[in-house]
């Protein structure tokens, strides 16, 4: 049996905010970093929880998490790979944007559509992405704004290649990333479907725990708190 712990990052500016965040680069705030420690205390209480590898996004809030949870859990020795496949679904022209405000421009249902749906995809945003962090990366794969299935689909071939690829050595995981990113993946690992993926929320910095057999198949999951 192996584990595989997901994480998402604890409560960041934007979150305080009530806005889109995606890919915009924010800090957490001071309850974010709490939150941070607390996941790391509670993944330090799971005695047979012994990660080789941390992965997480090309995101401060994400990456600052895991450091924080690292050092809580004596894992700063572990290597990490920061990735933009991990990083929270592209948002579009919805980033830095009031999700009240938009659910008054656009209409309850509309937003719903966009935020929940497995399918719908926000309105793009009116340039390609500038940052240095991507300046590596094929420009072909930077998205302009995406449904929570294309992030699945770029987010999948990492998970299968640097993740599940090491738990199928009997290694331990760790990932630490976003609310969507990680909806992406629970989906994909628990084969919820379209419309019950709606319900799910991923709350910040409440560990969860998946235990695997060599199959890969979920045997336990647990949901620290």
């Amino acid at each position: 049996m192996v584990k595989l712990v997901l994480v998402r990052h604890g409560e960041s500016v934007a979150n305080a905010a009530n806005v889109y965040t995606g890919w915009n680069d924010v800090p957490l705030t001071k309850k974010g970093e709490q939150q941070a420690r607390k996941a790391g205390c509670l993944i330090n209480q799971i005695s047979d929880f012994h990660p080789t590898h941390i992965h997480t996004s090309v995101l401060s809030r994400a990456i600052v998490t895991a450091n924080i949870v690292a050092d809580v859990c004596n894992f700063l020795y572990l290597p990490i790979t920061k990735t933009w496949r991990l990083n929270e679904r592209h948002y579009g022209a919805l980033r830095g944007l009031n999700k009240d405000i938009s659910r008054k421009v656009f209409g309850v249902e509309q937003v719903l559509m966009w935020r929940r749906s497995f399918d719908s995809v926000p309105p793009k945003q009116g340039s390609p992405i500038v940052d240095r962090r991507y300046r590596l990366c094929d420009q072909h794969l930077m998205p302009r704004a995406e449904s929570l299935h294309q992030t699945q689909l770029r987010l999948m071939p990492y998970y299968y290649d640097e993740v599940a690829s090491r738990m199928m050595r009997g290694e331990d995981q760790l990932i630490v990333a976003h609310g969507s990113s990680l909806r992406a993946l629970i989906k994909k690992l628990e084969g919820i479907n379209d419309h019950d993926i709606v319900k799910l929320e991923v709350p910040n910095a409440e560990p969860i725990i998946y235990t695997m057999n060599d199959d890969m198949r979920i045997i336990d999951k647990q949901i620290l708190n």
